[in-house]
């Protein structure tokens, strides 16, 4: 009788479940078996925050197939042939004889278990900050389902009146969000000068001052110096600014490193970045091993360089490759990320894909034009909420290298289609006229996204001259002292404004007060309205009147990261 081909994946979250489902429609003949550490399986970790924050209160629904079934070991067993082993750690893999020793975390059992292919998929741990104090009661990470379990009681309990979220990324926000729905007061505390860093910092000031409006505080260019408590418990965050915070809750969300214990053990090769080196079709330096999600490293498409890219929804996609190469040959493969991300910051959404101009920059992109856009997802009249988009592109080709998008409007669809637009190597030029589905509920008749690649094209061709805010500020702070011309309308103008210096004219005015602009047509005038739509056709009128220095503030009042007068 011919020998089952035995696969073995070591891990249970999200690529190990996905490698193994694929591995067995792939081979109905194999053995396929998972050896998780934890009790559960096929969590749902990116719902932890939700659940923490009581969008739904049922844990098992972190454990569900779409259809409401819960993935357990039976469910394994029964639906899809796999044997999944829960409470098992993994202990050590012996590569010449292939294969893996383990543990029963439960009840301190061990055994060994042989393999003809070893899928790894050991996931990643949480950093923490090397400050005294780490060991005191209060203060967790959101790694796990116990993480998420612990602070779901925190939240349902309503004892714990002030916490501390350190770190003010995907996971930081998302945590601040749900602890803030409790009533906790929060504050979020970050080392670098801006919140989520895949964003360019104007973009991010504005998720920042939503934050804000939703009653946390935040305090960045400032990290932790040490935990405080009295009695084992935690009592207050040391920031190194020797500011001290009273708390009786930190959540640690710093980021997290690949988990390459058992990889490194077995003497398999690991990348650059800190990952396990894998190829396009996840394999590892030994032919008979595989390796997903987290715990490796992979390509970024844009730029060619390795990176860690710990999302889960790659980690699943990387496990249907790896899963149907160790069934069958190396066959399929994972071509890299463009590292495409999303979060939701209360009624607003912050989400990136491609290479911020930050990011463009250092990796060596030296030919770049950004450019903003703010406008709204749909029309006024069926509710359209606003969006502030950044474009980068490249300046000679005009191909698409990355897009931002923050706002309360339907961020999600503008990243979609910009992550398509750059894996599909599209230009500025591809985009203009897209043909996309319209209706009112949906979007404009332009859609925003495509109003963004014309407003970038109009750039490069020079029929508009945009600043950012940025550059305005820099100007005001150098004392340079430009025109700043709003073209809004006076109620606008009395209901928000800049305060720094602007001249009011309203667009309709402008033709019959053109005495009231400077004499001097060299003089540097810049335009804006509250989207800046008014403040380019206000510039259009100026240059077609003489007026040779004449900018737009791109995003208009709507963009502007600083504070405003009113």
């Amino acid at each position: 009788m011919k020998k089952r081909r035995r696969i073995v994946v070591v891990g249970g979250s999200a690529a190990g479940p996905k490698a193994a489902a694929k591995a067995r429609r792939i081979d109905n003949a194999a053995e396929v078996i998972i050896l998780q550490k934890d009790a559960d399986l096929s969590m749902a970790s990116c719902g932890y925050p939700y659940y923490i924050g009581g969008f739904f209160d049922d844990r098992n629904m972190l454990l569900c197939t779409p259809t409401g079934v819960t993935r357990n070991p039976q469910f394994y067993l029964n639906a899809k042939d796999i044997e999944a082993k829960v409470n098992t750690e993994v202990t050590a893999i012996d590569r010449k004889v292939r294969t893996v020793s383990f543990k029963n975390t439960a009840t301190g059992e061990t055994g060994e278990m042989t393999y003809d292919k070893l899928i790894i998929a050991t996931g990643s741990v949480s950093q923490m900050p090397p400050v005294p104090g780490v060991g005191l009661s209060g203060i967790t990470t959101l790694q796990s389902m116990k993480d998420a379990d612990f602070l779901r009681k925190v939240r349902d309990e309503g004892t714990i009146k002030k916490a501390v979220v350190i770190g003010g990324g995907l996971i930081g926000i998302e945590t601040c969000e749900a602890l803030r729905l409790a009533g906790i007061e929060i504050t979020v505390i970050e080392l670098l000068p801006q919140l989520l860093t895949f964003l360019d910092w104007e973009l991010a000031k504005l998720v920042e001052a939503h934050v804000k409006s939703n009653g946390a505080n935040v305090i960045t260019d400032n990290g932790i110096a040490g935990f405080l408590g009295e009695n084992g418990k935690l009592t207050a965050v040391k920031l190194q600014n020797g500011a001290e915070l009273p708390c009786e809750l930190a959540v640690v969300a710093i980021g997290v490193r690949p988990n390459v214990r058992l990889a490194q053990q077995a003497g398999l090769k690991i990348g650059e970045t800190g990952g396990i080196l894998v190829d396009e079709y996840m394999q590892t330096s030994d032919p008979d091993i595989y390796a997903v999600g987290d715990c490796v490293e992979t390509i970024n498409r844009i730029t060619g360089r390795k990176v860690l890219a710990p999302y889960g929804d790659l980690a699943n996609l990387q496990g249907r490759v790896a899963g149907e190469n160790a069934a069958s040959k190396n066959c399929v493969t994972f071509p890299g990320t463009i590292q495409t991300g999303i979060c939701k910051v209360f009624d607003y959404a912050a989400g990136s894909t491609g290479l911020s101009e930050a990011a463009a920059k250092k990796a060596g992109e030296k030919d770049i034009i950004t450019v903003i856009n703010t406008s709204p997802d749909k029309p006024g009249f069926m509710e359209g909420k606003l969006l502030v988009t950044k474009l980068v592109a490249d300046t000679t080709t005009g191909r698409i290298l990355g897009a931002q998008c923050v706002g309360p409007g339907n961020v999600s669809k503008q990243i979609s289609q910009w992550a398509i637009a750059i894996q599909g190597r599209l230009t500025v030029e591809d985009i203009v006229n897209s043909d996309l589905p319209y209706a009112p509920p949906f979007s404009l008749a332009i859609d925003h996204f495509i109003a963004t690649a014309h407003i970038m094209q109009n750039k490069m061709k020079g029929r508009m001259k945009g600043i950012s805010t940025m550059e305005v500020m820099r100007k005001l702070t150098n004392n340079e002292k430009p025109f700043l011309l709003d073209v809004r309308g006076s109620d606008e103008y009395e209901q928000m404004r800049l305060g720094i210096g602007e001249i009011l004219i309203p667009l309709g005015a402008l033709r019959k007060r053109l005495n009231e602009l400077p004499e001097d047509r060299e003089k540097e005038i810049i335009c804006y309205c509250k989207i800046s739509l008014r403040g380019y056709e206000a510039a259009l009128v100026l240059e077609d009147k003489g007026w040779r220095n004449v900018k737009v503030m791109e995003g208009g009042v709507m963009a502007w990261p600083y504070p405003r007068e009113k």
